[in-house]
């Protein structure tokens, strides 16, 4: 059976729960606490040696890291990943977006006031990370009105790794008020059958 490791409040593990509940794929969930320390144990670097998390085992004893890719090799040979080149090419473009222009401020910005309580220390970080959150969300309102999903009609891969974050972003003080098509869009999502909330897992 398939092995999914990670921590239920982080968005990048999220994705891998939400995809796991929409495909109904078997899986065992194994819960890590980062704060505490877990990915720094040897049983787990031995796993992945990057120390981080998800992490997906499989049944003969081969892993795979980095959310995104475990997203992408889960969902193969389903709807939610297009076998044609330029629209596959497409869910990867909004996908390397989720991890270079959205995550690095929306969920930093998240971490920060959410599990560390906004440390004054931080304060000027969290600050900071606002404009280029802000940024990152007004692409996808651009994309989101001229369609439903993000490359077209279909929900894929690339709505579930922007979805994570972009969802909880009021945890890092986003307000998503001014952006409509990505509020009808959250909605789109959370009305699809097997839809899971963040923590459903613990």
């Amino acid at each position: 059976m398939l092995k999914i490791y990670g921590d239920s409040q982080s968005g990048n593990c999220y994705k891998i729960q939400l995809l796991a509940s929409f495909l109904q794929l078997e899986h065992e969930w194994h819960h890590v606490d980062i704060l505490a320390g877990d990915t720094k144990q040897s049983a787990f670097l031995s796993k992945n040696p990057n120390g981080k998390i998800p992490l997906l085992a499989l049944p003969d004893n081969r892993y795979l890291t980095e959310s995104n890719a475990i997203l992408n090799y889960l969902a193969a040979d389903t709807d939610l990943l297009p076998t044609d080149s330029f629209e596959l090419a497409k869910v990867q473009q909004w996908q390397f977006f989720e991890q270079y222009s959205h995550e690095p401020y929306i969920a930093v910005a998240r971490f920060i006031a959410k599990y560390l309580g906004l440390p004054k220390d931080r304060l000027a970080e969290y600050e900071s990370k606002h404009h280029s959150g802000y940024k990152a969300l007004s692409v996808m309102e651009t994309q989101l009105t001229a369609t439903p999903y993000l490359i077209g009609k279909q929900l894929t891969t690339a709505d579930i790794s922007l979805y994570a974050y972009t969802h909880v972003a009021h945890e890092g003080g986003f307000q998503l008020a001014d952006y409509p098509a990505i509020l009808a869009w959250l909605e789109r999502i959370q009305g699809q059958p097997n839809y899971i909330t963040m923590n459903s897992i613990n």
